[in-house]
């Protein structure tokens, strides 16, 4: 068997159309690819034609796990071609963010999406073999 490619994630949120709304202002390309309700929650698969976020609508649920506190996913890697694009774009919508060095990105830019979930988006140096 070989791996072919990451396909998506599966996130939970509380507010369906907030969650959309924050990862169509990161990444205005991305569409609906599909949609649904299953027990009585809504649930849509949101990105490109290689990727998506499976966001399912949890309205009541509760965060149980922080990023950095314990056994979990820590943040979501994405990445970007236009490190400062992107900061325009997360000043322009008052979404706020911290910046990180590294020998090998031009840019490392970390935000939180609306139910606290972390997310780093990563323009590679143009030199790094490996972007």
């Amino acid at each position: 068997m070989q791996f072919l490619r990451f396909e998506h994630i599966n996130l939970s949120c509380q507010d369906l159309e907030t969650s959309k709304q924050f990862y169509q202002t990161l990444f205005p390309d991305w569409f609906v690819r599909a949609k649904g309700e299953w027990q009585n929650e809504r649930w849509i698969h949101f990105g490109d034609r290689q990727f998506y976020l499976a966001l399912n609508e949890s309205p009541d649920a509760e965060r149980t796990q922080y990023p950095y506190e314990g056994i979990g996913i820590n943040h979501i890697g994405f990445v970007i071609d236009d490190g400062e694009k992107m900061k325009a774009v997360l000043e322009a919508n008052g979404i706020e963010y911290c910046t990180m060095d590294a020998p090998e990105t031009k840019f490392r830019i970390y935000v939180s999406d609306p139910d606290g979930n972390e997310i780093e988006l990563v323009e590679y140096q143009d030199a790094y073999e490996l972007r």
